[in-house]
């Protein structure tokens, strides 16, 4: 188990593992836009959406999970936490939930499934929830253009080198970049990650910056102890 702030995490049916790219995600996505209903692609063991009920007043908090054990889990830790009222798991994948799309979503979320090309575990489980062939970007981007309200914010979290590829992807589909964060380890390791926010309104100036995580071994930045105090217990 995994316990936060306000909230804990069983993950023991969880391919994917409570991970720096969720606690990540959860902590940065813009909600200064007061999200009335929000949507998480992808949900795992839930932990994005719960980090989004705690840091929001949204009223509508769905999450949409393929793998029935993960789904599961996910429903579990919503209903443990202090929020359960408001949660609520799809167990569908991505392709069904838009066929009959009945909401709109102010804010929907996703840590996709991504490819490492040297990355295949002995796990057909942890393979599935880990790869991008479980949800293509296209896919993810295309749902999120149908499923966005008119003054959504629509925020992932990819590998940096997939960023170019990822933006070309959204332009196509008519949402913008607000938002981009790049992610380091370290002040001398290379960026790993991009935090990205879109809407469906151009904007002439992209807040643009980079977060680096620790300067040594558990010695965390100022910066990413300010973005995730509320969440980890010895923040």
């Amino acid at each position: 188990m995994f316990q936060f702030k306000q909230f804990s995490i069983h993950q023991d049916r969880c391919a994917m593992k409570v991970g720096t790219d969720g606690v990540l995600l959860g902590s940065w996505t813009p909600i200064n836009h007061n999200p009335f209903s929000i949507l998480d692609i992808g949900a795992g063991t839930g932990i994005i959406a719960l980090m989004l009920a705690q840091r929001s007043h949204a009223e509508q908090i769905d999450a949409l999970e393929i793998d029935e054990d993960a789904y599961e889990q996910a429903v579990e830790n919503f209903e443990n936490s202090p929020w359960g009222d408001r949660l609520f798991c799809f167990h569908a994948g991505l392709d069904e939930f838009v066929e009959e799309p009945e909401d709109e979503y102010d804010l929907i979320v996703s840590n996709p499934p991504f490819y490492a090309e040297d990355y295949k575990s002995n796990s057909e489980q942890r393979d599935l929830a880990r790869f991008q062939d479980a949800m293509p970007f296209e896919e993810l981007i295309e749902a999120a253009a149908l499923l966005l309200s008119e003054n959504g914010i629509f925020s992932v979290i990819i590998p940096h080198k997939e960023e170019e590829n990822f933006l070309a992807l959204a332009n196509e589909f008519e949402l913008y970049p607000i938002k981009i964060t790049r992610v380091k380890g370290t002040p001398t390791s290379e960026i790993k990650r991009s935090l990205l926010a879109f809407t469906r309104n151009e904007v002439s100036t992209i807040e643009i910056d980079e977060l680096v995580i620790e300067t040594a071994r558990h010695q965390y930045t100022a910066e990413y102890i300010e973005l995730t105090k509320d969440f980890y217990l010895k923040m």
